[in-house]
C-alpha cells in the first residue's frame, strides 16, 4: 500500500516539473506529458485509496494522514474535470502542483490504520468529510488561478484578454463551488456535532476557523457579485483566502487543538 502512495507522489511530481517545463517553454508534446503522468499519478492514488479503505473496512477520511490524501485527489479529480471539459492548459497548471503539494504533506503523517472513534461512526461522516475535501480541493485550485493570474499580469498580459477573462471567471466559479460545499460541511456538522456532543455549537477552534473562512468566501462572493470587483484584486483575494483555508485544515490540528483533535 505504502508503495503505491510514494509512486503516486513520485508520479504527481514528475507530472508538475514536466507541466512547468512546458508551459515555460510553450512546448504542447511536453504539456501533453505531463498529462499523461498526472493521470497515471490519479490512477495511482485511486488504488491507493481504494485499497486502503477495503483494508480499514470504512471510507479512508477519518484523520489528518487520510484527509490530505483525499484533498489530493479531489484537486486532481477536478483539474481533469475541468480540462477535459474546457480544454485549458492553464486549469493543469493550477491544479497539478495542489495535488502534489497537499500530498506531500499527506507523506509527513501518521500513516497507520486506526479504529474510528465513536464521535465518528455516524451517517454524517461521509458528506461532512467528503464534501470538506472537494471544497478545500475547489479554495486551493481558485488559489492556484489566482497565482497564475497575477504571474500573467507580470509578463504583461492585460486584463482584457480573453485568457484572463477566462481564469478570472474559472475562479469565481471554483469559489462559488468550494463555498457552496463548505456551507454543507458547516450544517452537516453541527447536526452531526448535537447527535454526538449534545451541543450545536461549541466553538471548537476547528469550527471557529471553518466558519472564519466560510465568511472570508463570503465577502469575496459579496465583492465579486454586489461590488462587481474583478480582476488583479479577486485575484489577490482568491490567493490571501487560501491562507485561511491552509490553517483550517492544517494549522488548526497542530497550534489549536480541541474537539477535533482526533484529526491529527
Amino acid at each position: 500500500m505504502e508503495v503505491l502512495f510514494f509512486a503516486a507522489l513520485m508520479a504527481y511530481f514528475f507530472a508538475v516539473i514536466l507541466q512547468i517545463v512546458g508551459v515555460a517553454i510553450s512546448r504542447e508534446k511536453m504539456m501533453r506529458a505531463a498529462r499523461c503522468v498526472f493521470a497515471v499519478a490519479l490512477i495511482l492514488h485511486t488504488a491507493f485509496t481504494v485499497w486502503r479503505g477495503i483494508a480499514a473496512a470504512r471510507i479512508p477520511l477519518a484523520n489528518q494522514f487520510e484527509f490530505a490524501s483525499g484533498f489530493a485527489w479531489a484537486a486532481a479529480i477536478l483539474g481533469f474535470v475541468l480540462f477535459r471539459k474546457l480544454r485549458q492548459e492553464w486549469l493543469m497548471t493550477a491544479s497539478m502542483p495542489v495535488a502534489f503539494l497537499v500530498l506531500s504533506y499527506a507523506a509527513f503523517q501518521p500513516m497507520e490504520i486506526k479504529e474510528l472513534m465513536p464521535a465518528l461512526r455516524s451517517t454524517w461522516f461521509a458528506l461532512h468529510i467528503g464534501a470538506a475535501t472537494f471544497s478545500y480541493a475547489s479554495f486551493a485550485i481558485a488559489g492556484g488561478l489566482g497565482v497564475y493570474y497575477l504571474v500573467m499580469l507580470r509578463k504583461g498580459h492585460g486584463e482584457d484578454d480573453t485568457r484572463m477573462r477566462q481564469t478570472d471567471y474559472m475562479t469565481y466559479r471554483l469559489i462559488c463551488l468550494g463555498f457552496l460545499l463548505l456551507t454543507v460541511v458547516i450544517l452537516s456538522g453541527a447536526i452531526w456535532a448535537e447527535q454526538a456532543w449534545s451541543t450545536w455549537w461549541s466553538w471548537d477552534p476547528k469550527e471557529t476557523w471553518a466558519l472564519i473562512t466560510w465568511i472570508l468566501y463570503a465577502i469575496y462572493l459579496h465583492q465579486r457579485m454586489r461590488m462587481k470587483w474583478q480582476g488583479k484584486r479577486m485575484a489577490l483575494f482568491a490567493v490571501i483566502a487560501v491562507i485561511c483555508v491552509i490553517f483550517t485544515f492544517a494549522g488548526v490540528n497542530q497550534l489549536l487543538p480541541g474537539l477535533h483533535s482526533y484529526a491529527v
